[in-house]
């Protein structure tokens, strides 16, 4: 039977799709889009191109159900609690600043975790307050 609300697993899903787009779309490795693609642009062709469209989708869904959720403030704040932590984890010793794959890697986890965020907001939000957001829908008179 299918579990009915918001539940972690849930999170971790939307979470596990937020890293896989992500990194499909660029990562520090060379095994990319961005690689595959930009590496030698007179070899484009129509593989780049259904990948390009499939991934500026997964990133236009992403995108938009993070600004509908969390809105200009709440995006401002997430990323000011990531950076924050960050810095947090950067004093401890536990990122090193000077290493620029590190520093990829860690950002790519981060744009990955705001949209995850995004993408579960509302649930959370319904969760902690008991209040459903609605996205105004026109009826077609």
């Amino acid at each position: 039977m299918a579990e009915r609300g918001f539940t972690g697993r849930g999170f971790l899903w939307r979470l596990l799709f937020a890293l896989l787009l992500v990194g499909v779309t660029y990562n520090p490795e060379g095994y990319s889009y961005y690689h595959w693609t930009f590496t030698n642009v007179a070899t484009f062709g129509p593989e780049q191109a259904v990948v390009g469209v499939l991934l500026l989708i997964g990133w236009a869904v992403y995108l938009r159900a993070t600004l509908r959720s969390l809105g200009l403030v709440g995006l401002i704040l997430v990323i000011a609690l990531c950076a924050s932590l960050v810095w947090l984890l950067t004093s401890w010793g536990w990122i090193a600043p000077d290493s620029p794959r590190t520093i990829t890697y860690v950002s790519l986890v981060i744009v990955a975790l705001i949209l995850a965020t995004g993408m579960s907001w509302s649930h959370i939000r319904r969760r902690i307050s008991g209040q459903a957001d609605v996205d105004a829908v026109e009826e077609g008179h």
